[in-house]
């Protein structure tokens, strides 16, 4: 299974969380996602003026485990798996302090802050799905409870961990895991609080005074602590305090990144092809020069000619041979090639590859999906859209999977950032002045905004499934102005 997540991440990049659910019955799982992206010809953005090393440059993976799903209840429990991991591996650091020891316990410290910020996001969503007032009030103070224990029971774990010179490092990692967390609970406790007053203000209401004591402990707890904290009027110190958040959640997140190689996919065979192309220009120039040499003779002005000819015609033989089979390899072969390993095991692989295409080569099933309006289909027969085509195959190892994982992972994430800046290049002004009549007799010029399409359509293959996923994003010179699921 496949699936697809996109938001904005930030003015320029737009993101596709992609998640690669591996089937358990199978050893190997197989994977493909075609993506066509559909460009207004006046943003010039074509073959020669926007090459693959430029799409490259503005695309950036991260490749990362799945988080194991717990509910924040199974975190709470001291019974959970997460939580008997961690308190054993800090058990065994107390028996022995090895390096082998040392690195399992800060496996388990990162491991149960990650599943813990997971668990938290997706209360929070579960919260909201409420449609009862009564139990959304009670969801939230079972969240409250819920949240208060797991910071209690990590926090007195405290009191095992060494104190003798080789156990000092577990207790730094420990400590950025308990910030972590604190400020992981204080994000989301605000995440609720402003949906719930922008959407439901009478529930606001009644829980605002105990999510706001439950953020206030936390800031108290990180004061007493010495960690950084948000104040009103502290840019300075705020600023630090967002770097280290994003320090912690980097390092807290830093067991699921998955080690990636990445190559040129398919670069002995074409060296291959290239050879033979090599060959057959050479063989054109050699047969030249015999039919002269022999019918002429040597040092004679027809064959000075027909040597000169044949050289110049040998290269663009070449170049021609070159340019045909690198076509004829794109389609089999693509760009570049990841290998994702863990602990140095190869767990599987990443194959992606771009390149312009005609409105012909695409799938009649797609083109439907596009559906373009009257006006654009009849300006699309003089300026017509450009389409891109980024394909993307993966196949991933699950028995490899299983054996270098604790957990039981589910398969893995890649997460593309895509920026968009190359396409706001030649993008006219955001605003545009436009007059409008008033109720009287005048008129008033008020602002308009002008804005761009980018139409992204995605295949998604797995097993003997097919589903298709239609994004439209919407841009301006500005930047990013939003996202609309067709």
């Amino acid at each position: 299974m496949i699936d697809v997540q996109v938001r904005i991440h930030d003015r320029f990049v737009v993101e596709f969380k992609i998640g690669y659910v591996v089937r358990k019955d199978e050893p190997r799982s197989d994977f493909m996602i075609n993506t066509w992206m559909f460009v207004p010809n006046n943003l010039d953005i074509n073959y020669d003026t926007y090459t693959k090393k430029q799409f490259y440059r503005d695309v950036k993976s991260n490749i990362r485990l799945i988080t194991p799903i717990y509910s924040l209840k199974e975190v709470a429990n001291e019974e959970a798996l997460p939580f008997q991991f961690l308190e054993v591996a800090i058990n065994e650091l107390n028996v022995d302090i090895t390096p082998e020891n040392l690195a399992e316990a800060e496996y388990q410290v990162k491991m149960f802050c990650s599943i813990t910020k997971s668990a938290l996001r997706r209360e929070v969503e579960r919260v909201w799905r409420y449609s009862v007032a009564e139990s959304r009030l009670k969801a939230i103070d079972t969240y409250i409870q819920r949240v208060g224990c797991i910071l209690k029971k990590y926090r007195e774990l405290r009191e095992f961990l060494p104190i003798v010179e080789g156990g000092k490092n577990m207790q730094v990692s420990h400590g950025f895991g308990d910030e972590f967390l604190s400020n992981q609970v204080e994000f989301y406790t605000f995440k609720l609080l402003e949906r719930l007053r922008r959407k439901d203000k009478d529930c606001f209401v009644l829980v605002e005074k105990r999510l706001l004591k439950l953020i206030c402990n936390e800031v108290a707890y990180r004061r007493s602590r010495g960690y950084l904290i948000i104040e009103k009027h502290s840019p300075d110190r705020n600023r630090a305090a967002l770097f280290r958040r994003r320090m912690l959640r980097l390092y807290t997140e830093s067991h699921l990144f998955l080690k990636a190689d990445r190559k040129k996919d398919g670069a002995m065979v074409e060296q291959l092809y290239f050879s033979i192309a090599a060959g057959i220009s050479m063989i054109f120039a050699t047969l030249i020069s015999f039919s002269f040499q022999q019918k002429y003779g040597n040092f004679t002005m027809p064959l000075f000619v027909a040597l000169v000819v044949s050289y110049m015609l040998k290269d663009r033989i070449k170049e021609l041979t070159r340019y045909y089979f690198v076509h004829r390899l794109a389609k089999k072969y693509f760009d570049n090639k990841t290998t994702i390993s863990i602990k140095d095991k190869s767990i599987g692989w990443i194959k992606e590859g771009v390149d312009f295409i005609t409105e012909d080569r695409v799938p009649e099933e797609v083109m439907s999906m596009r559906d373009r309006s009257d006006i654009l289909e009849a300006n699309n027969r003089h300026m017509a859209e450009k389409i891109i085509l980024y394909r993307t195959l993966v196949q991933i190892d699950g028995q490899e999977l299983d054996e270098n994982t604790q957990y039981d992972v589910s398969g893995v994430h890649d997460i593309l950032r895509f920026n968009v800046s190359s396409f706001i290049l030649k993008m006219e002004n955001p605003e545009v002045p436009l007059a409008v009549p008033n109720d009287g007799d005048g008129y008033e010029i008020i602002s308009g905004e002008r804005i761009y399409y980018i139409n992204f359509l995605l295949q998604l293959r797995s097993s003997n499934n097919v589903d298709y996923k239609h994004f439209r994003l919407v841009l301006s010179r500005n930047g990013i102005e939003g996202i609309e699921k067709m």
